[in-house]
């Protein structure tokens, strides 16, 4: 699934390429599932003429503001991803459309021409992405009922520790919860509570502040890096999990380890639960005792 940082790519390759330009055509899929509440032919009438003005971005939601309303919207769901002809825009690895494929993409929801002939294209294989035309994007669900953008605006870590401090719930589902922060996906997730070594259903409550204060540190540390080379997955560190999350590469002990909600994540079989509990109760941090 596009989280943040695939989200962040897509909107700074929009205000590379885009902004200052004239739609001249639109093309709208009639596809009622994606394309949320108006014709193809109302869209596609709504667009023409107007000038893209910026990109703005919120959690894993992105919109262009035109020269005036409405704008469009996206909400990337599992597999939406933003293409501009002729320019490397970061390509998930679960939606990439190949560049010999034909142009615009069978896939393709939301395709413009500008008035210097660049072309882009939202494309979503598995639909489960939402794209709107909204007089305020930002004032109306799904955008405004997002907690703060992990990346625009984060917390401090004295507000991220009182905040953590009487919820009862697992920590990687509150962190997934994006009305609690917004654009932190399953990845992510996976990356800073493994990183910070936090199992992913630790109660939040039950974390000491030492551990808040580290798994903030690894939110703002990851979140930063992956957008700094636009979300390319291969200019990771090479000690990220994300590298082993899908059991593909060999060198690191891995197993299927946990599920929150319909997602599996996967963890190094020594990895256990940090704990406020004495060592006599046999969790300790990170590794389990018969592996110190």
């Amino acid at each position: 699934m596009p989280e943040l940082p695939e989200v962040e790519a897509a909107r700074r390759a929009v205000e590379e390429h885009c902004v200052g330009k004239k739609i001249k055509k639109a093309i709208i899929a009639n596809d009622t599932k994606v394309i949320d509440g108006i014709s193809p032919s109302d869209f596609e009438a709504a667009l023409l003429g107007k000038t893209v003005i910026s990109a703005q971005r919120k959690g894993k939601n992105l919109w262009l503001q035109l020269d005036s309303p409405p704008f469009p919207s996206f909400q990337f769901g599992m597999a939406g991803a933003i293409y501009i002809k002729g320019v490397a825009v970061t390509k998930y690895k679960r939606s990439a459309v190949n560049d010999t494929d034909e142009w615009p993409s069978k896939y393709s929801k939301f395709f413009i021409e500008l008035d210097d002939g660049l072309e882009l294209s939202f494309t979503d294989k598995r639909r489960f992405a939402r794209v709107r035309l909204l007089k305020d994007p930002a004032a109306v669900p799904p955008i405004s009922e997002l907690g703060p953008d992990a990346l625009l605006e984060p917390m401090t870590v004295d507000e991220f520790i009182e905040s953590l401090s009487k919820k009862k719930i697992a920590i990687k589902a509150l962190l997934l919860d994006q009305s609690y922060i917004a654009g932190i996906g399953n990845w992510i997730a996976d990356e800073v509570l493994y990183q910070a070594r936090i199992h992913p259903l630790q109660i939040v409550a039950s974390l000491s502040k030492e551990n808040c204060a580290n798994l903030h540190k690894c939110i703002k540390e990851v979140i930063q890096y992956a957008v700094r080379v636009d979300a390319e997955c291969s200019r990771f560190p090479l000690e990220w999990l994300f590298h082993f999350r899908w059991g593909k590469k060999p060198g690191k002990v891995i197993e299927k380890a946990i599920e929150v909600g319909a997602d599996s994540s996967q963890f190094p079989k020594n990895w256990i639960f940090h704990s406020r509990e004495k060592k006599s109760k046999a969790f300790v941090d990170g590794l389990a005792p018969d592996l110190m």
